[in-house]
């Protein structure tokens, strides 16, 4: 096996070794909810109708569709079984050290070199996050088709010098892997710029006769360009991503962006304090002048080397340019910068330092000590990558890590506290609940996740006051006019749940929650037939919820009123929600079996609630088996299932 096969061998398996802990981590509720654990149709996994929804759906703020295609692949395969998901991004990471070595060696004609900066790329700890959270799949996936592309393009290149023909189908294929970049995440708008670097150096093809014909040359990329920005904004701004100037000034976004800058590339080299969220902070003049000096130093310095260094140059607006769609000018979301934004722009500073290292080793002939500080420089990054790569196992640790190594962490507080919450530590939840409202004492939601929280260990008065007080903040919060909602049912005060159902109803006509909520409060009351409507309109919003069809697929084959019962519209319900959910969801199966007995099909009960019992088992959910059972007894009797939905109300609180 030559050197170089050997090089890539074990760049390729190091990587996998480094974050092979991964694998056996969990989903964070961190966005994975949102991209794949609660996700009903990339849960679904990969049918016609999710591709459909992929190519269509502005689902959490963004359009790539190449990304939901991945994560629903996933599913078709593994199921919700996070192990395999962390896997996958582990893979493609890999595949993308190798890509970026092999390109690296075309432009370098050297291995060495190469390789640091690949090994760089793979094991840096600035790279965990892109690595180590399943919703990241779109930076992983979109780099791999950035680098395919610049492997055709390099190519292209190299034809095109000799007039070849095969020259354009390379040019085809960068265009190809470009657009497939683009539809797995929009930030690299900018691969088109960093080709035009590119053909300053190494591919030298750029100067003041040629600079035109190069530009033409990248039309069809720039196309593309215009077309990916339109698309993103318009998706981000639907769905409210997008922070309008009231919210963070002009004047906010241009103090962050040199701090940012310079705070990214002080990671680079020193990275220590990573975190899963960094909040926006207010700079002192003095610490903006000072970063933008900085910055025009450097800026300076690599322009005056430009033509005996040209990597300076080039390594250095590599980094700067690809920075530039997430360095805050849009702001997106309330984060000051994110660790996963280097992933791509990183490369250019790696490629400077690597290509200054091998000038000081060929002039200084000073190889052995190169080695050795290269040699140091990795299994730094190895060992702080594999610290960092801990904190992702959980999301406990995540978040405390998160509120630990930055200040005034307001999200970090919340987002604990939520955990602490989902594992049973409810009075440590509340300490840091009560923090984040100290640090975001204006954001609503805040307000609405503790007075949930203090609700469910009892403490409904202080509740109470919690849901005022975000609806004070913010009296158009949907969520909070539906939580307070559940608060006042729950305590048997039905007449002020109606009111905040319907209040969240005309602020969002198009949510499901409010007509479900109130289709439930009825139920509550024993008004069995009058929710009906509520929840034909809760499905009329939110078709593809499987969870939200499954409760009515319930109402519908199991409730006591007759006037209530349907069961072929609870057979029909239930089948597109164990569609939905790739039929072996043990509680999808079980409304099957529901709904087969209210028709009298006794023997496709009886088999569909086998069926369920059996999944139940196999997925060790012991909990459910019992009335699973229990159920299965009455079909074998030739007996449909009934329930009652009325609930004993919880001690009630006064209004204040």
């Amino acid at each position: 096996m030559s050197r170089a096969r050997w090089v890539i061998l074990m760049l390729f398996l190091g990587t996998l070794v480094v974050y092979w802990p991964a694998a056996g981590y969990r989903f964070t509720l961190f966005d994975d909810t949102d991209y794949v654990s609660g996700n009903p149709p990339v849960q679904g996994g990969l049918t016609w109708a999710a591709v459909k929804w992929a190519f269509t759906t502005f689902h959490s703020s963004n359009w790539h569709p190449l990304t939901w295609i991945s994560h629903e692949l996933d599913c078709q395969l593994f199921g919700l079984n996070p192990g395999p998901h962390h896997a996958v991004n582990l893979l493609i990471h890999a595949l993308n050290a190798v890509l970026l070595l092999l390109l690296l060696v075309r432009w370098l004609d050297s291995v060495w070199a190469g390789a640091f900066v690949a090994a760089l790329f793979a094991w840096h700890p600035l790279h965990v996050e892109s690595v180590a959270w399943i919703s990241e799949r779109k930076d992983v996936l979109s780099t791999f088709f950035a680098l395919l592309a610049l492997l055709a393009y390099t190519e292209f290149v190299q034809l095109s010098k000799v007039q070849s023909p095969r020259s354009k189908v390379f040019y085809g294929l960068a265009l190809l892997c470009f657009a497939l970049a683009l539809m797995s995440k929009p930030m690299y708008v900018t691969l088109p710029f960093v080709m035009l670097l590119l053909d300053y150096w190494p591919l030298q093809r750029f100067n003041a006769s040629t600079l035109q014909r190069l530009v033409v040359e990248k039309l069809p990329f720039f196309a593309l360009v215009v077309a990916s920005c339109a698309v993103t904004y318009v998706a981000q701004n639907q769905s409210g991503a997008v922070q309008s100037l009231q919210h963070v000034s002009l004047v906010e976004r241009l103090e962050n962006c040199p701090v940012a800058v310079v705070r990214y590339l002080g990671k680079i080299f020193w990275p220590v304090d990573l975190a899963v969220f960094y909040p926006r902070e207010h700079f002192s003049l003095l610490v903006v002048l000072g970063a933008c000096a900085l910055l025009v130093l450097i800026s300076v310095a690599a322009w005056m080397w430009r033509k005996p260094r040209p990597y300076l140059l080039i390594g250095w607006l590599w980094f700067l340019g690809t920075l530039v769609p997430v360095i805050g000018l849009v702001t997106v979301g309330g984060a000051a910068m994110a660790d996963r934004y280097t992933y791509f722009p990183s490369i250019g500073i790696f490629l400077a330092l690597a290509c200054a290292g091998r000038e000081i080793v060929l002039r200084y002939r000073v190889s052995r000590a190169a080695f050795g500080l290269a040699a140091a420089v990795l299994v730094s990054c190895l060992g702080l990558t594999h610290r960092q790569l801990g904190f992702w196992r959980d999301d406990i640790a995540l978040f405390s890590h998160a509120a630990v190594v930055t200040r005034d962490n307001g999200l970090a507080h919340v987002d604990l506290g939520f955990a602490l919450e989902q594992a049973g530590r409810k009075t440590e939840a509340i300490e840091h609940y009560r923090e984040a409202i100290r640090l975001n004492w204006q954001e609503a939601e805040v307000h609405v996740n503790f007075a949930n929280l203090l609700d469910s260990v009892g403490q409904r008065d202080e509740a109470l006051r919690e849901y005022q007080a975000a609806l004070r903040l913010d009296p158009r919060h949907v969520a909070g006019h539906d939580n307070l909602g559940v608060f006042y049912a729950e305590a048997g005060q039905f007449d002020r749940a109606e009111e905040q159902y319907r209040e969240a109803a005309r602020l969002d006509p198009a949510d499901w929650h409010a007509p479900f909520l109130m289709g439930k409060a009825l139920l509550q009351q024993g008004r069995d037939p009058e929710a009906l409507p509520f929840f034909q309109q809760a499905v009329r919003n939110n078709p593809n919820d499987p969870q939200l069809l499954l409760y009515i697929a319930h109402v519908l084959a199991s409730d006591r009123d007759a006037k209530v019962r349907d069961g072929q519209a609870a057979l029909l319900i239930a089948q597109k929600a164990d569609q939905l959910t790739g039929g072996v969801q043990p509680a999808m199966v079980d409304a099957l079996a529901m709904a087969y007995a209210e028709q009298g099909r006794f023997d496709d009960a009886q088999k569909a609630g086998k069926d369920a019992v059996d999944l139940a088992n196999y997925f060790k959910m012991t909990n459910e088996v019992p009335a699973m059972e229990q159920r299965l007894e009455l079909y074998k009797r030739n007996q449909p299932f009934r329930q009652s939905f009325i609930e004993t109300p919880k001690e009630p609180s006064p209004a204040k």
